[in-house]
């Protein structure tokens, strides 16, 4: 049950689960046949380190992962890395973490416009909820750092030859003005 499963913000203590992280991300993608931007791991125990991490543990047991960034001066924060343990998947874990991403977003960047990339129906599932809408790669960061990160996925000549205009993932954004307003 998902509920025994703590979902935290990860610290330096944490920094243990890095390889087992990237492990499952790498192993996820490859079994959906989708691209994914690869980190490294001095970049995943920076998030953790700055607190821009969130991890869930089942015990000491890893069971997933999810990090923030910002870019384009801050204005834009994108949540990305979601990765739930295979047997833990169904069980609404990632919608816990991915809201417990959020809430950091929001948190340490309350102005912020939130997105995230991907080509899973789930996330966009999650997305949609949390009050996201899918967008054209315009209205994402023109922060090159940002589209850098790409460059490690398998679809990056797509998104090359498309001149970032899209890709296969989806985007999607929140906007903090457009829920103001409501």
């Amino acid at each position: 049950m998902t509920t025994d499963i703590e979902v935290l913000i990860a610290d330096a203590s944490h920094v243990v689960y890095v390889e087992t992280i990237l492990d499952t991300i790498a192993a996820a993608a490859k079994v959906r046949g989708t691209g994914i931007a690869r980190r490294t791991p001095e970049y995943v125990t920076q998030k953790m380190l700055e607190g821009k991490a969130i991890i869930a543990l089942d015990g000491n047991d890893f069971a997933g992962f999810c990090y923030i960034e910002t870019w384009g001066n801050k204005q834009f924060v994108a949540n990305s890395g979601l990765i739930v343990v295979e047997k833990y998947r169904g069980k609404g874990l990632a919608k816990r973490i991915k809201h417990k991403a959020f809430e950091l977003s929001r948190s340490r960047y309350p102005d912020a416009k939130i997105f995230g990339l991907t080509t899973g129906a789930a996330v966009m599932k999650i997305n949609y909820e949390l009050g996201y809408r899918p967008v054209t790669y315009a209205e994402l960061t023109d922060d090159e750092a940002f589209w850098k990160g790409c460059q490690s996925c398998v679809n990056y000549d797509i998104l090359q030859r498309q001149n970032r205009r899209f890709c296969m993932c989806t985007a999607m954004l929140y906007d903090p003005i457009e829920h103001t307003k409501k």
